[in-house]
């Protein structure tokens, strides 16, 4: 009996001092798997923080609005450009390479100056990049509007409008389907009719927001070194700005006023002219015209008399 707890005691001991280094390597393990994934994982940290800053060191201070938002990106700069006509192709080529399209294109070119103005639509996501590059590559920024409007209501309610017009509609036209009389008829289809126009409208509006949140629009005006800065509009306020205002006002006023008189001077001249030679006709009419006889006076004592009778 003794030998056989004795060795039962050693055998425990064993498995105790067999068990313990087991644990302590399982519980190594996990240690040393994270420092063997942390080496590993730094890089890409790196990457990702290093895409972030060229993120936000490109679009400059414009923030993206989250997707589920509808937003209306807009934005108006002048660029003077050494060479206005190479600027307005290299525009065109950014916003090709960020995959939008120029909307309108204008240019003047004079002796003294020349001007292009270019209207592009541009993804939104690829938006704030483009403008930096707009504003960097082509010349020197002058100016630069940047408006966000936030259309997220408006873009839902115009959708739960359309729908329940097309419901409506749909359903005027089975009881179209339904009618017998022909007063019922010709009134369900005047009634087609109206929905039928309200839907249209509000699907051109919808179409409508639907291209504006779709496409930023980006303005740029391109300027050659030789015209006059733009300068900034302050608005003026007080005596001077109102007695200046008014005195605007009345220039425009008398400038306007010379302006019709001097479009109905010609035809003035003309119906004078008319009125002159068509004068000798007129009095050779009125004398053409018979005189009425006078009336007597004993005719008039007559017919006093008869009246009194």
């Amino acid at each position: 009996m003794v030998a056989a707890f004795l060795l039962t005691a050693c055998a425990g001991g064993g498995s105790e001092s067999a068990s313990a280094p087991a644990m302590g390597g399982a519980a190594e393990a996990p240690a040393l798997s994270s420092e063997a994934a942390a080496p590993a994982a730094e890089p890409q940290a790196r990457d990702a923080a290093g895409e972030e800053a060229k993120a936000a060191d490109t679009g400059g201070n414009m923030t993206l609005a989250p997707a589920d938002r509808a937003i209306i990106y807009t934005a108006e700069m002048t660029v003077r450009a050494k060479d206005v006509a190479a600027a307005a192709e290299s525009a065109k080529r950014m916003v090709t390479e960020a995959g939008g399209y120029v909307a309108e294109e204008r240019s003047n070119s004079f002796a003294a100056r020349q001007e292009s103005t270019l209207t592009f639509k541009i993804p939104p996501g690829r938006y704030p990049g483009t403008l930096t590059r707009l504003g960097k590559e082509l010349g020197t920024t002058e100016s630069l509007h940047q408006g966000t409007q936030d259309v997220t209501g408006e873009v839902a309610d115009v959708e739960a409008r359309v729908k329940s017009a097309e419901a409506a509609v749909a359903q005027f036209r089975t009881l179209l389907t339904k009618a017998e009389k022909i007063g019922e008829i010709m009134d369900i289809e005047r009634e087609i009719q109206a929905r039928t126009a309200d839907l249209e409208a509000l699907q051109a509006r919808q179409k409508s927001l639907a291209e504006q949140t779709g496409m930023a629009t980006v303005t740029i005006t391109l300027v050659g070194p030789s015209a006059p800065p733009v300068q900034p509009v302050e608005e003026e306020t007080g005596f001077l700005a109102g007695l200046k205002a008014g005195w605007t006002g009345l220039k425009n006023f008398a400038d306007a006023l010379s302006t019709i008189l001097g479009a109905l001077l010609p035809w003035l001249a003309v119906l004078a002219v008319l009125a002159l030679l068509a004068l000798p006709w007129w009095r050779r009419m009125r004398r053409r015209q018979p005189v009425p006889a006078p009336v007597t006076a004993s005719r008039e004592h007559e017919e006093e008399l008869v009246e009194k009778e």
